[in-house]
Order: structure tokens, then sequence, then C-alpha cells
């Protein structure tokens, strides 16, 4: 099977909640986490971590709003403390926000890397659980879990390992509950929500 060419872009307008703090260093660049609020129409919202280089003081204070466009990223989490796949958005660039409304858009596309998983809702609602190989260039890919709904969660089921994806989306958390070692803990998962299943580009096709 040839390489699926990787797409990945986003944008996301919300709230910064903390003050950057120093994740990793890397070729020479330090690298910050940044908590990050993101407002849905619902009322519910999503807090997801943003990954900065180098940023301006100015600007990432907490209850300013910015607009952020970049790449979501993957990587494991070895400390053995909360989730083993950990999610973010590499920032590429960051501007000022013109209004205090969420928006939260992904555009990706990659091969799946897992056979999908359909399953119900307790209240009987149809959805699919999928892992996505995003590559990026020099090799490496981001592995990055979707999930699909109603009708798209019925397309996403028909895959096989290996079959190219395309897809707009969004970029959410949800917490959840776990018992470890008899202690009931709540955890937050990151994944992206599949809202539209999108034609392959002409490169892909």
């Amino acid at each position: 099977m040839s390489q699926v060419k990787g797409e990945n872009q986003g944008m996301l307008r919300g709230e910064v909640l903390a003050v950057p703090k120093l994740s990793h260093h890397n070729h020479g660049v330090d690298y910050y986490l940044v908590p990050f609020r993101v407002p849905r129409l619902s009322g519910a919202e999503d807090v997801v971590n943003l990954v900065v280089s180098q940023p301006q003081a100015e600007l990432w204070q907490p209850g300013n709003w910015l607009e952020v466009g970049g790449e979501v990223r993957s990587y494991n989490n070895r400390s053995g403390q909360g989730s083993r796949l950990v999610i973010t958005m590499l920032v590429r660039e960051v501007l000022q926000a013109h209004c205090r409304e969420g928006e939260n858009h992904l555009l990706l596309a990659g091969a799946l890397c897992k056979p999908p998983v359909a399953r119900r809702t307790p209240l009987g609602r149809e959805i699919c659980d999928l892992l996505l190989a995003v590559n990026r260039p020099y090799g490496r890919a981001d592995y990055l879990p979707c999930i699909a709904w109603g009708s798209v969660a019925n397309r996403c089921a028909q895959m096989e390992v290996g079959d190219r994806l395309r897809l707009e989306g969004r970029l959410q958390s949800r917490q959840y509950h776990k018992m470890v070692e008899g202690e009931r803990q709540t955890r937050t998962a990151y994944e992206i929500s599949i809202m539209n299943l999108l034609p392959q580009s002409e490169e892909e096709s």
C-alpha cells in the first residue's frame, strides 16, 4: 500500500486558562503547554492542551481569547499517570480573537490503523470508534482516536485497516471514571469527533 499523504489542519477560538508551562525542549526550541477552553454551542465546553513555542507573554494571559491555527499531535505518555495517549494541538499561528464565541474545526486525512469498533450508547445511538494515522514528513505519524455518530458511524463501521479517510471534525475532551487499585479516579480523554466524511483530495485519489 502506498503511503497516505497526511493532511492536518486545525483552527480553535477560545480562552487561555493558565500561563504557559514549560513542557519540553526539542532541537534548541522550548515548547510550552497551555490549557485552552473552547465553548460549544450546546453550552458544554472542551478543554484542550495547546503546545506553543516561545509564547508572547502579552497574548498568553489567563482570560485572554485567542484564535489559533495548527496541527493535532499525539504522543505516548510513559509517566504512568493519566491517559497513555496524549492529544495536543501544536500552534503554528495565533491572533487576538475578534469575538468570544468558541470555534473548533479540524481537517484531517490519513489511514485507519485498527479495525473500527461499532457500538451503541445506553440511549441506543450508533457510534463508531476509529484510530486514524496521519502522516507527518520524515516518516513519522500521529495516531488520533476518532469517534463518529449516526449515519457517519455506519459508514465508518464498513471500513477496513488501511482504508483512507478524510474528514472534518472537532477536537473534544470528555471526562470518564476508572477504578485504579480500588480507587475511583476521574480522567480526561481527548478525541476527534467526526462531523463529516470528505472526498479524497486529487493527490490522494
